[in-house]
């Protein structure tokens, strides 16, 4: 690989994390007490709503439904409206935030759901708030779990960024499409899949360590 290649995939990879880590900042502000609600608003939950809770479910199976590709290209006019451009890193955010933020709500739903019950009713006994029941007892109880289910989705969004270079993105997956694909030269392409392993390999082993040292198993 040519030397004049080192500095363009520095560049890449920058965009990158910052694409990932921006939009995962974002979505998880949102997606976090997405997942409290679906969990909470369920049948015999402390804000028990059915009716709610079916239509915000429905809303988010429908949004998770759609390929992230297809997502990027109809929601062109969103972005373009949010950002001022259609193309670049930034205006590949919004996509990635939109798409990740039911992924987000579904898996912390998931992990609020493995917390037992029993503590539930005993915070109600006590005479705890549904609010102090959320903060003290479900998310506390649910940290470990969650962040490992917010590992898979940083996962996930390094991939979809990757595929965000489809449209001029930006990142790696750009630099792998323009370089290595549209020029043909292998070596570029070889070398942002191998970067884009180490990345995810980095991402899980630093979620799966936290999400150990948060276990109160």
């Amino acid at each position: 690989m040519s030397s004049d290649m080192i500095p363009l995939l520095s560049k890449a990879l920058g965009e990158t994390v910052y694409m990932v880590a921006v939009s995962m900042v974002i979505a998880s502000a949102i997606g976090i007490p997405l997942g409290v609600l679906l969990h909470t608003t369920g049948r015999g939950q402390i804000l028990e709503a059915p009716a709610w809770n079916r239509i915000l479910g429905a809303v988010v199976n429908a949004i998770r439904s759609i390929p992230f590709i297809i997502l990027m290209v109809a929601i062109i006019p969103l972005t373009r409206a949010i950002v001022g451009s259609a193309i670049g890193t930034t205006a590949a955010m919004v996509p990635l935030i939109l798409a990740s933020i039911p992924f987000i709500g579904r898996q912390v739903e998931t992990s609020l759901k493995e917390v037992p019950y029993g503590l539930v009713e005993a915070a109600l006994a006590m005479g705890a708030t549904p609010l102090q029941i959320i903060r003290r007892v479900l998310l506390p109880e649910a940290l470990s779990g969650i962040v490992a289910q917010l590992t898979t989705v940083v996962i996930s969004l390094v991939g979809e960024s990757a595929m965000a270079g489809a449209i001029g993105g930006g990142g790696l997956g750009d630099l792998a499409i323009r370089y290595g694909y549209q020029r043909f030269r292998p070596e570029v392409m070889l070398a942002t899949v191998i970067i884009l392993i180490i990345l995810v390999q980095a991402v899980q082993f630093i979620g799966n360590t936290l999400a150990r040292k948060l276990d109160r198993k």
